[in-house]
């Protein structure tokens, strides 16, 4: 069964969603859970101090999401190790899931439109498709 749950959560419903599915079947499981948010940077940063801004406002950010899934964690008895990494999602999430051995990837769902799927891609769906383990979508 599953012994290593890994959960994607970037402070969205969805992700929210994933948090709530994967602390319940970790409770369930009697195992830990791992989070991991991923900081995406801006895609073409004007300067220096454009990322630099963009890192601070997504630390904080980032520190209220981690900080929200301790506190949850803690209620429902399930022990929760946190990772906040710098990149683009889909990636970075796969090589995190990759090289910790996870066999279980919990996602959230966004709904988009079918034309902003095609022109702009779903990272639930790269994840699907690319994940070196079975992958759960919360909706």
């Amino acid at each position: 069964m599953y012994r290593k749950l890994l959960v994607a959560n970037d402070g969205s419903p969805g992700g929210a969603k994933a948090l709530a599915c994967g602390l319940e079947l970790a409770r369930l499981l009697d195992v830990g859970l791992t989070m991991i948010c991923v900081e995406e940077l801006p895609r073409f940063p004007v300067s220096i101090g454009e990322v630099a801004e963009a890192q601070a406002d997504a630390a904080t950010a980032f520190e209220k999401i981690v900080a929200s899934a301790a506190t949850l964690a803690q209620a429902e008895r399930v022990a929760l190790d946190s990772h906040v990494v710098l990149g683009r999602p889909a990636p970075r999430i796969i090589e995190f899931a990759r090289r910790g051995r996870y066999n279980l990837l919990i996602v959230g769902y966004r709904g988009h439109s079918a034309l902003y799927n095609q022109i702009i891609g779903s990272t639930t769906r790269r994840l699907v498709e690319l994940a070196p383990c079975k992958v759960m979508i919360a909706k």
